[in-house]
């Protein structure tokens, strides 16, 4: 899928205050890892992750989401009534129904006319949001469309404390259950537009996709669990992205490790990072990272990480940046965008 006039008008993150530390959640479940004989550190050993966030109690994904996407806006500097199309990408969700899409509408008091949907695809939500904004773009059917996230771990991470404190608990308790303890939470909203009526210069390209579905059952969240094959995940993972990257090597211009200034990979942990930089051959000094303070932030982490490698200074004009996505599923997409 290659675009010829996708442009990003605005990218705008929000992180909640209050950090919880690998020590503190560690701390909370002290008698289980002393009954098991579960050395003390082992969180922050196995994924790097040194803290990830977390909102007050109370705070839903939707409202985190709105305050994102209210940012958005006012930095693209448009009214918010020329907004054709919102689509909310978060994992986490209010209800069932209705769709987080048109809470974060009505919250930002859109126009009528402006199309509101979710689109869910685990942790690649945010990237196949862009691309189904880009079509309409593309189509003339809009002129601006708004790309939303937002994601709160807190209830899923409480309930996996809950579980690891009960004296049932066992090792397999904690394998099946320890990759949620990576999980943080965040928000992020972007503003697309034709490249016509951009003020900015960063364009979209376009994204390639592939799927592996025989693993989608490595990892299946519910509202208060996530059960993970976190070794089996990795190792498949890392081999979908070693072939989504050849396809995007015949797809795009340019798509090499020396014409890549940047790569924004999806980030879980540091053990993941490695898997899929040693099957692409990445120069780590090009990858930009943030799971040791932020941790897996799901459909939010990958634009968070742009938004940040922007702010850091890592882009120069005319970059060609590298987005790197893999979700549950399996899926893995990659996006080729030019600052």
């Amino acid at each position: 899928m290659l675009f010829k006039n996708l442009a990003i008008e605005s990218l705008v993150y929000e992180l909640p205050v209050q950090r919880i530390t690998s020590s503190y959640m560690e701390a909370q479940i002290a008698p289980m890892m002393e009954r098991l004989r579960i050395p003390q550190g082992i969180l922050e050993a196995l994924t790097g992750i040194r803290e990830r966030r977390s909102w007050a109690p109370g705070v839903m994904p939707s409202d985190a989401a709105t305050i994102a996407a209210r940012k958005a806006i006012e930095k693209a500097e448009i009214d918010p009534q020329q907004i054709g199309c919102l689509i909310s990408t978060s994992v986490s969700k209010d209800y069932l129904e209705p769709s987080m899409a048109s809470l974060i509408h009505g919250n930002l008091n859109l126009s009528p006319s402006c199309r509101n949907y979710d689109l869910s695809n685990a942790c690649l939500g945010f990237l196949d949001g862009i691309c189904h904004m880009g079509l309409m773009i593309e189509a003339g059917l809009i002129k601006y469309g708004l790309v939303v996230a937002g994601e709160n771990a807190r209830e899923i991470v409480e309930a996996t404390i809950s579980r690891f404190q009960s004296p049932n608990a066992t090792m397999q308790t904690f394998r099946d259950n320890f990759a949620t303890l990576t999980l943080g939470s965040g928000a992020v909203a972007m503003v697309l537009c034709h490249k016509d009526i951009a003020h900015t210069s960063r364009r979209v390209n376009g994204a390639v996709a592939m799927a592996a579905t025989e693993y989608n059952r490595l990892c299946l969240g519910h509202p208060n669990q996530m059960t993970t094959d976190a070794s089996a995940l990795m190792a498949a993972g890392a081999k979908l992205a070693a072939a989504t990257w050849q396809l995007a090597s015949q797809t795009f211009e340019r798509w090499n490790h020396d014409d890549i200034a940047v790569y924004i990979p999806h980030q879980v942990s540091a053990r993941n990072t490695s898997a899929v930089t040693k099957a692409l051959g990445l120069p780590p000094s090009k990858l930009h990272l943030n799971f040791p303070k932020l941790g897996n932030i799901g459909a939010a982490a990958l634009p968070i990480t742009l938004a940040m490698a922007d702010e850091a200074g890592r882009f120069k004009p005319n970059d060609q940046i590298g987005l790197l996505g893999i979700g549950s599923g399996l899926n893995c997409a990659m996006m080729s965008v030019t600052w």
